[in-house]
């Protein structure tokens, strides 16, 4: 490939000073590393879906010609397809790849205007739930072509609780979402009568022109299940709940070199995410203390320790009671084993973030623990801004059988990108 200064500068930076927050969200990569990234995903799709050398051959010529005309390419429906499945088979941050298979993609790509994105989120959270048997599904919409920014989901979560700020200072409520709950209340949105821990927040999503717009949840997007102890029955008066289907829509897809921004995708909860994060982090609702004293621990030995295992016990059987899905830390931890054989077995390497896989509760007693791991970013993936992972992603050809000479060029190729992608 010939190489030019344009080339080596990141495309975004080329293109327009206007600083949307998603905007400031891409990753600003080069037209040689949009080329790189769109040859090694084709040559991936070819090579594990069939299609052989010669039918590689014609899809790289049609992709490269539309990459030297307008900068940027469209997926095939099995492209896109294959690149979420394996965007999330990437994902170093995510313990419950086992199924990647399985995950369902929508073809939301003609679906531009925020009215269309919330309906399709609705539908997106009644499919995912279903009778309460969890399907890992994505909805996936109008990618990045060049400078164009299309519509953007940009809450965090498509189900979320607010944070209110109270005259005293305090929050009641989810500390994380003090800043959604704020410009959700800009736009006109009130709670139905009294605030509460647990209100949920309409969807916001920014249009084209980067107008944001607010989208109401209707009722009946989501299910909710009322967290209680089967043993201790003082923690039901702190009324505590949750919701069933944990769909992300604060992060960035990218498949071959192209971004999808509003691509919402659901797993099911794994109990710790709730019990040990959500409801006790003091960056979230901060609750360890008050169910310590509602279950009676408060005071005893380690009670922090039997305080979250208690809770972890209470969420289980409060999300089995509901009829959803839900698994315990080990189980996933087993699940994440098996995945990380299957792949070795097939002659891939797992990228893995040890701070991410291993469960905040009874990390040594869970096999992750003692696992050695790397997280090398490869394509496609999953991110949620350029200056915090996505300045990382890049093609990885480390699953290849290469020489001494070969894995040396490999390693410094990589450097040189980070270096120029650095956030200085």
């Amino acid at each position: 490939m010939r190489l030019s200064l344009r080339n080596l500068l990141p495309a975004r930076a080329r293109y327009t000073g206007r600083r949307s927050p998603l905007e400031q969200r891409l990753r600003q990569i080069s037209a040689g590393d949009r080329r790189d990234e769109a040859r090694a995903f084709l040559e991936l799709f070819h090579a594990e879906g069939g299609g052989g050398p010669a039918a590689f051959r014609r899809r790289w010529g049609e992709v490269g010609r539309q990459l030297r005309r307008r900068g940027f390419y469209e997926h095939t429906p099995e492209e896109l397809a294959f690149g979420a499945r394996v965007a999330w088979r990437n994902h170093g941050r995510c313990v419950g790849r086992l199924y990647w298979e399985s995950l369902e993609v929508i073809d939301c790509r003609g679906v531009a205007e925020p009215d269309g994105i919330a309906e399709q989120a609705v539908r997106h959270l009644g499919a995912a739930l279903g009778d309460g048997r969890i399907r890992s599904m994505i909805s996936v919409f109008p990618p990045v072509e060049g400078d164009a920014l299309p519509a953007w989901i940009e809450s965090a979560q498509l189900t979320q609780y607010a944070g209110h700020v109270l005259p005293d200072g305090s929050v009641l409520g989810d500390r994380q979402n003090v800043e959604a709950t704020r410009h959700a209340r800009a736009l006109g949105w009130r709670p139905e009568g009294e605030p509460t821990r647990f209100d949920m927040l309409p969807l916001l999503i920014r249009d084209r022109q980067d107008r944001r717009s607010m989208h109401p949840l209707p009722r009946s997007a989501y299910r909710e299940a009322p967290i209680r102890h089967p043993e201790l029955p003082g923690l039901a008066a702190l009324e505590l709940k949750w919701y069933a289907v944990p769909c992300v829509s604060g992060m960035i897809l990218t498949i071959g070199g192209i971004d999808y921004p509003c691509a919402p995708f659901n797993g099911f909860y794994m109990c710790t995410e709730i019990a040990s994060r959500n409801l006790v982090d003091k960056k979230r609702f901060d609750l360890l203390a008050e169910a310590a004293r509602a279950m009676g621990l408060d005071g005893a030995p380690l009670w922090r320790d039997r305080t979250l295992t208690e809770l972890n016990l209470a969420v289980l059987q409060s999300f089995r009671a509901a009829g959803v899905t839900m698994i315990d830390h080990h189980t996933a931890s087993d699940q994440f084993m098996e995945f990380h054989n299957r792949e070795q077995s097939q002659g891939r390497r797992v990228a893995a973030d040890w701070r991410w896989i291993v469960p905040p509760q009874a990390g040594s007693g869970c096999e992750v623990f003692h696992l050695r791991m790397r997280n090398f970013h490869p394509t496609p993936n999953y991110y949620s801004a350029r200056a915090v992972d996505g300045f990382r992603l890049m093609p990885f050809h480390g699953d290849r059988r290469q020489n001494l000479a070969q894995r040396s060029l490999d390693r410094l190729r990589r450097r040189v990108t980070l270096w120029r992608r650095m956030p200085w």
